[in-house]
């Protein structure tokens, strides 16, 4: 992307510092929220958590996986369980399907205001 204009904005030097201080926090460029402020885009350091956030939902599922695998192991060497136990298990598992789709649906959202 090339630039090819320049803005000059007139503010006061407390209100830059302000803005300054704001983008410090943030980890931000004082142009990237103003450009993402103006265009209604998400900003880089919010695009950031998202990104941890799925992450942390990711690895989340994957424990949970293997913890699943880890039953169906000792149940095959058991060659056992019992119609209570798997009453359990099966309700659990629902569940997980139940979370693991809103989980999905809720990333399609985010993606798509990521790609704003």
């Amino acid at each position: 992307m090339v630039k090819e204009k320049l803005i000059i904005l007139r503010i006061q030097n407390s209100k830059k510092e302000d803005w300054q201080k704001h983008c410090a926090k943030r980890n931000i460029s004082l142009t990237s929220l103003i450009i993402n402020s103006v265009e209604g885009r998400i900003l880089d350091d919010e695009r950031r958590k998202i990104i941890v956030f799925i992450e942390k939902q990711d690895n989340l599922f994957v424990k949970i996986e293997t913890n699943i695998n880890q039953v169906a192991k000792i149940v095959n060497g058991q060659k056992f369980i019992s119609e209570i136990e798997l009453k359990k298990f099966s309700e659990k598992l629902s569940e997980i399907a139940i979370l693991k789709k809103q989980q999905n649906e809720t990333f399609e959202k985010i993606y798509s205001l990521l790609a704003k």
